[in-house]
């Protein structure tokens, strides 16, 4: 399972970073995004994927076996992570809107022709 995983985070960097060097402002946008959700299963990842019990010790318990419970900090980070992006997100397609609203275009190359007018 973490072999599929692995790959399908390689596919998606490969997709974002091919989104991310391409003329048009709103496949870069896209590309960050591809990125950011690959990141944040990279941390998915790292967390390890196991059927463990929640992280919850029973009152009385003295001793507990860390194997058998799952780490909660990188859902923790991931939830973070994805409250970010969303606010990242409404940033850049705000910015996006105002410089399409001044320029006119979406290709980025074209933005120097339009400095020279």
């Amino acid at each position: 399972m973490e072999l599929i995983l692995a790959i399908f985070i390689g596919l998606l960097y490969a997709c974002g970073v091919y989104l991310v060097l391409r003329r048009s402002i709103v496949k870069v946008i896209l590309g960050i995004f591809v990125l950011s959700n690959a990141t944040n299963l990279i941390i998915f990842l790292a967390g390890g994927i196991k059927r463990s019990g929640a992280a919850f010790i029973a009152e009385g318990a003295e001793k507990i076996d860390p194997a058998t419970i799952s780490d909660p900090l990188p859902q923790a980070l991931i939830l973070t992570a994805i409250v970010i992006s969303l606010g990242i997100a409404s940033y850049i397609l705000a910015l996006k809107y105002k410089y399409f609203e001044v320029t006119g275009t979406h290709d980025l190359d074209q933005l120097s022709k339009t400095d020279q007018k």
